[in-house]
């Protein structure tokens, strides 16, 4: 198959844990159960098909590094999983609008924007020949990605949104995509086995059981930037949105549902740590509760869905498929165009990879 041309809005743990999982799974045989995949082919493209052609960055010190030395560049500390060989791309500045919250400057290490210039990401994105541009800009970054959804436009890119700003699931966007004859993916990614995927899977569990769910919150704690980001609550406005009607969704009636806060704890570094509580009524009326603990490395939690979403998003390039992508996107984000439940959208996203769905 021919390559998939991909550009990072950048460069932090997610985009490492992705980078890193290209190379470790470069050789994965294909029509067997491999540990962490979903997917080793994907409509017809091998993980080892994904070449990373450029990448966006405010922080100085990875500005003009080569990608494989960046994405372990402080403060990124997801663990390390495998060698990732020169890539000769070169990190370029981003343009810094609202991406940086102001207590994150001194932790991202900004460089000096006004003295030195941002980089003109269509034309970099236009030279380089990318086709799906990946975003994982921090939480609470609105205007920078509506930019770079617009970016993706002007050079003829598809766009993953990784992040919970609304494109794929607002209709002015994706319209906009549809019209520039390019397809969208989100909103927000829902990790591999995280918190917003074991939650639904409780409160799925409840109600087809017969057990009326009452009351249910979710904390979360991490120790790496993303984590530090989201101290500031106006920086979690559509967070919680995204996070609050992925678990609501599923439910008839009116849920009572807190979802967060999440909790900065530095010395936890790249591991997160959820705790799920759902309180409810079954048989005569007698409670029933619920408590669930998850810990795991964030993220390569995201990263074993992004390897998938990026496949689907040169698929529907492949296919000319314009707008938000219903199939994968429902199956993939936490705040998709559509919600429906996880074993519908998995069914979908598979009979979409069969040629069986149009989105």
């Amino acid at each position: 198959m021919p390559e998939i041309r991909v550009a990072l809005v950048g460069v932090g743990n997610s985009a490492s844990a992705l980078i890193q999982g290209t190379q470790y799974y470069k050789d994965a045989k294909e029509n067997t159960t491999v540990p962490g995949l979903m997917h080793v082919n994907f409509g017809g493209y091998h993980i080892r098909d994904m070449k990373f052609v450029a990448a966006f960055e405010v922080n100085k010190d990875k500005i003009g590094k080569d990608l494989s030395e960046a994405i372990f560049t402080k403060p990124n500390c997801v663990v390390k999983i495998a060698d990732v060989p020169h890539l000769n791309v070169k990190v370029s500045s981003a343009p810094i609008m609202d991406g940086v919250a102001p207590h994150m400057r001194e932790v991202f290490n900004v460089y000096d924007e006004k003295a030195e210039g941002s980089t003109d990401v269509v034309q970099v994105l236009k030279d380089t020949k990318a086709q799906v541009l990946v975003n994982y800009l921090p939480v609470g970054s609105r205007e920078a990605t509506r930019f770079y959804a617009q970016c993706a436009m002007d050079a003829g890119c598809a766009f993953v949104n990784c992040m919970p700003e609304f494109i794929a699931s607002n209709k002015d966007w994706a319209e906009k995509f549809e019209h520039a004859g390019l397809p969208v993916l989100g909103d927000d990614i829902k990790s591999q086995v995280g918190a917003t995927i074991l939650h639904r899977s409780l409160v799925r569990l409840c109600l087809d059981r017969g057990v009326i769910v009452d009351e249910t919150y979710q904390l979360n704690l991490g120790g790496d930037t993303d984590f530090l980001n989201m101290t500031v609550e106006e920086r979690l406005k559509t967070k919680r949105v995204s996070k609050t009607e992925a678990v609501t969704s599923l439910v008839p009636y009116e849920l009572p549902t807190r979802i967060g806060p999440s909790d900065y704890v530095h010395f936890l570094n790249n591991k997160k740590i959820c705790y799920i509580t759902l309180k409810g009524r079954k048989f005569g009326d007698r409670p029933i509760t619920i408590n669930a603990k998850l810990e795991v490395e964030d993220s390569p939690n995201s990263g074993g869905v992004v390897i998938d979403l990026i496949r689907a998003a040169k698929i529907a390039l492949d296919r000319k498929i314009t707008g938000s992508l219903l199939s994968m996107s429902s199956y993939a984000f936490k705040h998709p165009p559509i919600q429906v439940p996880d074993p519908q959208a998995r069914q979908w996203t598979e009979d979409w990879i069969a040629g069986k769905r149009d989105r």
